[in-house]
Parts: structure tokens; C-alpha cells; sequence
């Protein structure tokens, strides 16, 4: 009993001096971290004196919200993925000869620029063919389907179980049955957008499927990180399909689903297929290790157009900022007009002193924007940024409903960037994405073309109208805005 009271009594009269060491100890921690790990010195400065000002907990909270696990995480996963895919990275890039230079003298820097960033050449002799709609898209995906001889590499998002699933889900099983290997990779959470999930029927039929990065949160994320949003179909290792489009009806006008998407997506043939099928071998790899490497999967592939194409893939592991570089760098080499259709506009600072250097150049910037979007907050918070561009030059036009999911961004009517990336965090930060960079020939015409059209249907926004927002409108826009690294 003397034991115990003297026990208190020690703990009693210490326990201050532990207090004061432990919070001593953890802002010495925390601090020496914040300095040397975070990059952006306002944030920094804001976490330093949040662990200064509130002991212990301070510190606590930098631990918890402060440090960027998600990109650690991921660099974990690719550095197993990369284990895993070697040998199909090094058989995909090895026969293809690299293009020096593009079409456009003055986007030689952008080429090189991506190059760098990349480590895959610029490959010529490719054909990309614009798809608008499921009600384009879907027929031609599903006769590759029906026509693969050897093999199928699938990649998606979104898989619904809906009408349009059932398509692809009966095509993918009527090649298994014809002896064709099939791979199909679906996103955890992409495969929950529909209640049951189109899983069942898959295994049910036999079709090889693997889920990327499994969760155990339930229903649907709209904002969870580390996605797998890819959109790749690679059928005999000859013929490739990427862009916006998930597997789900409301993509499909021909279907009269009861709410609509508007959406592009492109057919492409030519050694450029090689490095999309380079990326799903990878994704494959790292869920399910097995690697991907012989002849049906990498095939000898031949010139077959006048587009010089190359992959892009980004990531929050090795492939971080990839993609917001490319951004950057075609908007410093742009030198006539910069057209940009996306869904989610939320760009970094760094995106927008691009956006408005370009316009102060005298370069024709013109946003194109969804008018009504899937993503409410997203919204709010798009609105409150388009100030930043509009007061520089920047044009934002906004295209009347249905909800339009196009990702494309065009540079001096030469150099398309396309694929399944949006100008917000998620994409250039947190989640794993595809695009394709072309250059020159009529494709780049059409895409202009594309973009023009699209505009002369929009309204466009004006400063007056962003700043003529009532007051409770601007706050709510603004709060979202607040949220913008995690939208």
C-alpha cells in the first residue's frame, strides 16, 4: 500500500516535467520534419505554429493531416508494380523507333519536354480516330472484341452493372469461350458505382478480372484517392481505345439512359499501342503478379497513319506531377491558341499563372466547361477559382447539358493531349491516369474543330458574372474552394 502511495505520489509531482518534455520532444519532431519535407513554405509556416501554439496535439494533428502518406503509399505500389512488369516495359519499348522532332519546329522543346518527364519515345506512323459517345465508342469496342483473335487488356474505371455492362460483359465472355486471353482490371471502388456489382457476372463467366487496390470503405467514393481512372482497351496488342469513357449507359445516347454523359474517345492503331499496353502490364502485374510478356501481348506492330503519338502515365508514386509538367510545358509553348475542354477545373496555382502568362503573351486561351456537373462541390468550387484566369484573359465558356465528361486540350490547332486526365487535384496529384500526346496531321485540325463547335454551343462567363454573385453564393463557393486538394 506505501508502494502505491508513493508511486502517486512520484507520478503526482513528475508528471508535469513528462508533459513538458513529450511536447517539447514531438514540436522538435515536427518542426524538423516541416522543414524538411514540405515543399510549399506557407503551408509549412501554418503547420509550425499550429504544433507552437497547441502542445502535443498540435503535433498529433501535423502527424495525421499534415504528411502525405498517399504519396508514399503509391510509391510503394509502383516500385512492386515496376518489379513485377519489368520485363513487358523493356519488350514494349525496345523495337519502336523514337521520332527526334515533331511536325511543329516550335513544339520541339514540348517534345523534348515529355521526352524527359516520360522516358518513352515519340513514336510516328500512328492513326487516332475521335469516337464521340458510347454511341460511337461501344460498337467499335465491342467488334475488336468479338474479332480478337489472341488477346483482350482491359482497363476501366467504372464498370457498371447496367445495360452497357452487360454488352461488354457478354462480349469479354464470349472471347473467353472462343480460347482468347482475356485481362480485365476494374477499380475497387469504380466497380461499386452500381448495387450488385458487375463482379459476380464477370467470375460467373469466367472472365479473368482483378480489382486495383481493393478498400474495405463502403459504397461509392466520388473523392477517394489513389483510383486507378484509366480508361485502355487493347485487343490483340494491336489495336487501342483510351479517353473519357467508363463502361456505363449514361455514356450511351443510343441506350436513352435517363441521365446522359457527353464523352469522347479515340481508336488508335500503331506502334503507340504498345506503350498503352505497356501501362495495363504493369497495373496487371502489381494486382495480381503475374506478368504479361510474350508475343500476344507485344506483337510486332507497323506503321498505319501520319500522328506522332505518345503515351503519358501519371501517378501520386514516380509518375507524380507528370502530368501537370506536360500541362505547363504545352501552355509556355504555345504561340497562337490553347483550347481546353475538361470536366473538373480546379488547377494549382501553378496551372493558373501558366494559364494567364499564356493569355498576357496574346495567346488565345479558351475553357470549356461542363454548365451542369456531376460533382456539386466541385462546382461551387470551380466557380470560385475561374476569377484567377478571367482577369488575366482567359476565356471560359460553359457547354449547355447533358453533363459533358471530354477531356481534350489543344495547342496552336498541332499538339492534342487526350486521354482520361482532368485540369483538378485528384488527377494530377492522386489518382493513376493515361493520356496520349499527338502531334500534327488532320487528327490535330479535327480536335480543333472538335473544340470549336463545342464553343459556338457554350455561354460565356464573364468576370462581371463570377463577381455579381450574391454574398452567400460566394461564400458557399468559396468554402468549397477550401477543399480543393481533396475534390
Amino acid at each position: 500500500m506505501e508502494f502505491i502511495e508513493s508511486l502517486y505520489q512520484f507520478v503526482r509531482e513528475l508528471w508535469p516535467h513528462l508533459v513538458a518534455v513529450t511536447a517539447f520532444v514531438l514540436a522538435v519532431a515536427a518542426s524538423a520534419h516541416l522543414v524538411m519535407y514540405k515543399k510549399d513554405t506557407r503551408a509549412a509556416i501554418g503547420w509550425i505554429g499550429v504544433v507552437l501554439m497547441v502542445p502535443i496535439f498540435g503535433a498529433v494533428l501535423y502527424g495525421i493531416l499534415g504528411i502525405n502518406r498517399i504519396q508514399r503509399r503509391a510509391i510503394n505500389l509502383r516500385l512492386h508494380r515496376n518489379h513485377k512488369g519489368g520485363r513487358a516495359k523493356k519488350k514494349a519499348m525496345d523495337p519502336l523507333r523514337a521520332v527526334e522532332f515533331p511536325e511543329a519546329a516550335h513544339l520541339g522543346t514540348l517534345q523534348h519536354l515529355i521526352g524527359k518527364l516520360t522516358g518513352r519515345p515519340l513514336l510516328e506512323g500512328n492513326s487516332v480516330e475521335p469516337l464521340t459517345g458510347g454511341e460511337e465508342a461501344y460498337p467499335q469496342m465491342l467488334a475488336a472484341i468479338d474479332d480478337a483473335q489472341k488477346s483482350i487488356a482491359m482497363a476501366t474505371y467504372i464498370f457498371d452493372n447496367d445495360r452497357a455492362g452487360a454488352m461488354f460483359a457478354d462480349a469479354l465472355e464470349r472471347a473467353v469461350e472462343r480460347g482468347v486471353e482475356v485481362r480485365l482490371i476494374i477499380d475497387a471502388v469504380g466497380a461499386r458505382y452500381t448495387f450488385p456489382s458487375i463482379l459476380h457476372r464477370l467470375e460467373k463467366a469466367k472472365v479473368p478480372v482483378a480489382r486495383f487496390s481493393p478498400t474495405f470503405l463502403p459504397g461509392r467514393l466520388p473523392y477517394a484517392n489513389l483510383r486507378n481512372h484509366r480508361k485502355i482497351l487493347v485487343v490483340d496488342g494491336k489495336i487501342g481505345f483510351t479517353g473519357g469513357l467508363n463502361i456505363r449507359e449514361g455514356h450511351d445516347a443510343a441506350l436513352t439512359p435517363s441521365h446522359p454523359i457527353q464523352d469522347h474517345h479515340f481508336r488508335i492503331e500503331g506502334p503507340v499501342v504498345a506503350q498503352m499496353q505497356e501501362v495495363f502490364v504493369s497495373d496487371w502485374a502489381f494486382c495480381t503478379n503475374e506478368v504479361l510478356d510474350s508475343e500476344i501481348w507485344f506483337p510486332e506492330l507497323k506503321t498505319c497513319g501520319d500522328v506522332l503519338a505518345r503515351g503519358i502515365s501519371a501517378g501520386p508514386d514516380d509518375d507524380l506531377d507528370k502530368l501537370r509538367l506536360t500541362l505547363e510545358g504545352a501552355l509556355a509553348c504555345a504561340q497562337k491558341s490553347v483550347a481546353i475542354m475538361t470536366p473538373y477545373f480546379l488547377p494549382e496555382g501553378a496551372l493558373i499563372s501558366a494559364l494567364n502568362v499564356a493569355a498576357l503573351r496574346g495567346v488565345q486561351v479558351n475553357i470549356i466547361l461542363p454548365e451542369a456537373n456531376n460533382l456539386t462541390l466541385v462546382k461551387w468550387a470551380s466557380t470560385a477559382t475561374l476569377w484567377q484566369v478571367l482577369e488575366r484573359g482567359c476565356r471560359v465558356w460553359m457547354s449547355p447539358p447533358p453533363f459533358d465528361h471530354t477531356k481534350l486540350m489543344v495547342v496552336d490547332d498541332a499538339w492534342v493531349l487526350l486521354g482520361s486526365g482532368n485540369w483538378d487535384p485528384r488527377s494530377l496529384r492522386l489518382n493513376f491516369e493515361f493520356d496520349v500526346e499527338c502531334y500534327g496531321g488532320p487528327f490535330a485540325e479535327h480536335a480543333s474543330r472538335l473544340c470549336a463547335r463545342k464553343r459556338a454551343r457554350a455561354r460565356e462567363v464573364t468576370l462581371a458574372e463570377v463577381d455579381g454573385r450574391s454574398v452567400p453564393i460566394r461564400l458557399r463557393d468559396g468554402v468549397a474552394r477550401l477543399f480543393t486538394p481533396y475534390l
